[in-house]
């Protein structure tokens, strides 16, 4: 195989470049800053109020993810991954530490609910919103948001597109493309950098196999019940249609080799012994991704520092279908689990009141939101300002301004 272009050593000064900020001054790299700013966010914070897939339960001490705890173990898997390839680890560290700000209350079930409540001012989508954080809501610089580098902009974007009628998802609003023009100056049209693309497959490993693990360890997730040949069938079918492009007869046959795997428990009783084993699984599941995506990215590309344009990640196919196999589990037995719709329908009407009340009564409104109403032109801008709070509030905090605003 003939290897591809090889990478620059160093990033470039348009690379570091800050829309606003000036000089960088010593004692930090540019990349480093990045991180940092983006550690320090509110926004960042807000995510430990967001729930994962599984949902807190006060009497069990599983303990399960919250964006938040997502996102550090994201960044962990992309910064190491990042930097066996070349790239800078603290650039992709910011990167997955940003990847999930954009997510709104009740993770994707919201999401759907506010791109509904949003129509009218060009739709909700939890990455473009992420950019909107970066770069105009989280203020740490006035007109800027965080002032991120060129680099750690596009390093945050996975989908680098706007809205279309054909982009189910998409990385910008209509209303943000002045700013995105500027961090993809001189990127490929359409072209994720390679820090991207190593964030998206962290964000890929880290959740599959640990919602997968989250559920197993609070119940929802009977490891006995995949070996029933017809719960194998409806997993394959399920991945098929939702998370991989292979067939449901290819998934079938990885599902089977994932599950004969010595390292992949056959129960959980709860004890130290299957916690253990559990444990390895996971570990064994995320090195395994990463290392077959490392090998076969060096060897399409050799063996020089690979960062930005210079290269893509490659991820051999069985791994990416095992991926969407992990993902398929954790749809079918915790978000689709008995219960599990009704409670959704309650948060997506949660979701949407708040935007009808707010709309309705903006001296509800917080500070900055009532900044950007008041600012507004027009009715589009006052909806997107009102969309822009609710978005931000963690589960608890939309219940609870629900609750205010339509008392039962």
């Amino acid at each position: 195989m003939t290897p591809g272009p090889r990478a620059p050593m160093t990033y470039s000064d348009a690379d570091r470049e800050r829309r606003v900020g000036g000089p960088e001054g010593t004692g930090r790299a540019a990349f480093q800053r990045d991180r940092a700013r983006v550690l320090h966010s509110g926004a960042l914070r807000r995510l430990a109020g967001k729930t994962q897939v599984v949902e807190p339960i006060a009497t069990s001490s599983s303990a399960p993810r919250t964006r938040l705890t997502h996102s550090l173990e994201c960044a962990q898997v992309g910064r190491e991954l990042g930097a066996v390839l070349g790239c800078d680890p603290d650039l992709v560290d910011a990167a997955c530490l940003a990847h999930d700000l954009g997510h709104p209350p009740y993770g994707h079930n919201g999401e759907t609910a506010l791109d509904e409540a949003a129509q009218a001012c060009g739709g909700f989508e939890g990455n473009a919103q992420s950019l909107r954080v970066l770069t105009r809501l989280e203020v740490k610089v006035p007109g800027a948001g965080l002032d991120l580098t060129r680099a750690a902009l596009d390093a945050a974007t996975k989908y680098p597109w706007p809205r279309g009628p054909h982009s189910v998802k998409y990385g910008v609003y209509d209303d943000d493309l002045p700013v995105f023009g500027w961090l993809r100056d001189g990127a490929p049209d359409g072209v994720r950098c390679l820090e991207s693309q190593v964030m998206d497959w962290a964000d890929d490993v880290a959740y599959s196999v640990h919602d997968v693990e989250d559920g197993v360890l609070a119940g929802l997730v009977r490891l006995e019940d995949l070996a029933d040949p017809q719960e194998r069938d409806e997993l394959a079918a399920l991945a098929a249609l939702v998370y991989s492009d292979d067939s449901a007869t290819d998934l079938r046959a990885v599902l089977d080799d994932l599950l004969a795997r010595t390292s992949f428990p056959r129960t959980y009783d709860g004890g130290s012994a299957s916690t253990a084993a559990l444990k390895a699984c996971a570990s064994e599941l995320i090195g395994r991704f990463c290392s077959a995506a490392q090998i076969a990215t060096r060897q399409r590309y050799g063996d020089g520092p690979l960062l930005r344009y210079a290269a893509g990640l490659v991820v051999p196919q069985v791994e990416r279908a095992e991926c969407a196999l992990l993902k398929a589990v954790a749809a079918r037995y915790v978000m689709s689990r008995a219960g599990a719709h009704t409670a959704q329908a309650r948060e997506r009407d949660v979701v949407r009141g708040l935007v009808d009340q707010l709309c309705a009564r903006p001296h509800e409104l917080g500070p900055l939101a009532a900044e950007a109403w008041a600012a507004a032109g027009d009715d589009g801008a006052r909806l997107r300002a009102v969309v822009d709070q609710v978005a931000s509030l963690t589960d608890a905090s939309a219940a609870h301004l629900y609750a205010r605003l339509l008392p039962t």
